[in-house]
């Protein structure tokens, strides 16, 4: 079974969200949109995909709850394939499992903690929802 298949975004803590996308946006040319940016890519062990893979980057503010229970001023998303079962794997070798498995229209989403106390988010994409 494959696990990690990709970086699917980088969030990261900030005092002032929406300056610092503004920064990025101007002095490195980042897309900017609403919620950070989006990096489109063709992800080539895919080739019946309709629409480019994304991998997101996006500010949070300093105060956020998303991150729980992790202190750490940052979180990595990863794509992988068959979050439900990675996700039993995963349990079954002793990570631990925060909160449940949600899905929306563009994937499921699913958390684990490293050693080192790093909130980590699971993500199987539906690249053609965007």
């Amino acid at each position: 079974m494959k696990r990690v298949t990709g970086l699917g975004g980088v969030f990261f803590k900030t005092s002032d969200p929406k300056k610092i996308k503004e920064w990025y946006g101007t002095h490195l040319g980042l897309p900017i949109d609403e919620y950070g940016a989006s990096f489109k890519w063709i992800d080539i062990d895919n080739k019946e995909a309709k629409e480019p893979a994304l991998t997101a980057w996006s500010p949070f503010a300093r105060d956020t709850k998303y991150f729980e229970p992790s202190e750490k001023q940052f979180m990595f998303n990863y794509r992988v394939e068959n979050l439900v079962e990675l996700l039993k794997v995963l349990k079954e070798e002793g990570v631990e499992i925060v909160g449940e498995m949600q899905e929306f229209p563009y994937g499921k989403f699913g958390w684990i903690m490293d050693p080192e106390g790093n909130k980590i988010e699971l993500w199987e994409p539906k690249d053609d929802g965007f």
